[in-house]
């Protein structure tokens, strides 16, 4: 796919980046700011921004690539319901990636050496004293395993499924609420640099794994909670 378009409202953050690989050359165009209740506000001015500073047009995008979730329920909600309108518009197909994973990825793009693995555990805060948790492998660019599914529990006896010998990076506002409850299960590295998923690495792991099986039209999007109780209301008449 030459052009991939992603967007990511689910925390604190917002973001839209445009991924450019036609095979000779590979480009980045990303606007992202964290700005708490300005979602709605902004995403769709970063869509066009990134659109403009890649020279193309939303009918030129061959993937609209979303951060699906766990997040915010509100801010989950915005970027499905954008993509949803953005993909029917332009009868375009979708791409959703786990906000956690996309915490992962940025971990190794930005950070670790490119030469080995990285074991990242990525949390959000999710308030009500949980954690949206999981666990990651990622072993290059837009490549990423899980090791432990994502959920909603208790930050008390969450980690202890994960091997304590593996050196782990921990990643998120998860970790910032409750470092000590977590570090005392498992000792991890911290990584401050970004706490919040971004819409780059949504386009780069979309980049590596979006098949055609996988790709949703417009009426199949939806975000994905973990918490049970929250629905999400389809298009009418799918």
């Amino acid at each position: 796919m030459k052009y991939i378009l992603a967007l990511d409202t689910s925390t604190e953050a917002c973001s839209a980046a445009l991924l450019l690989n036609d095979g000779e050359q590979s480009k980045e165009f990303v606007e992202f700011a964290v700005c708490p209740r300005e979602h709605n506000k902004r995403i769709l001015s970063m869509t066009e921004s990134v659109l403009t500073q890649a020279g193309i047009q939303l009918s030129d995008v061959d993937l609209i690539a979303y951060g699906k979730g766990p997040g915010s329920f509100t801010g989950v909600r915005i970027a499905t319901g954008i993509v949803q309108g953005l993909a029917l518009g332009a009868d375009k197909p979708a791409y959703g990636v786990s906000t956690l994973a996309a915490m992962a990825h940025c971990v190794y793009r930005t950070q670790l050496a490119h030469s080995k693995p990285a074991y990242v555990i990525p949390a959000i805060d999710a308030r009500m004293n949980e954690i949206y948790l999981a666990a990651y492998k990622v072993t290059g660019l837009g490549k990423v395993e899980s090791i432990l599914k994502e959920r909603v529990c208790p930050p008390a006896g969450a980690l202890l499924e994960l091997d304590k010998q593996q050196a782990w990076t921990s990643v998120g506002t998860g970790w910032q609420t409750y470092e000590q409850e977590l570090t005392e299960q498992l000792p991890t590295q911290i990584y401050n640099q970004q706490p919040f998923p971004t819409a780059l690495d949504i386009a780069l792991i979309s980049a590596q794994n979006a098949t055609k099986a996988q790709l949703e039209k417009a009426a199949d999007i939806s975000p994905v909670y973990v918490r049970d109780e929250v629905t999400w209301q389809k298009m009418p008449g799918k």
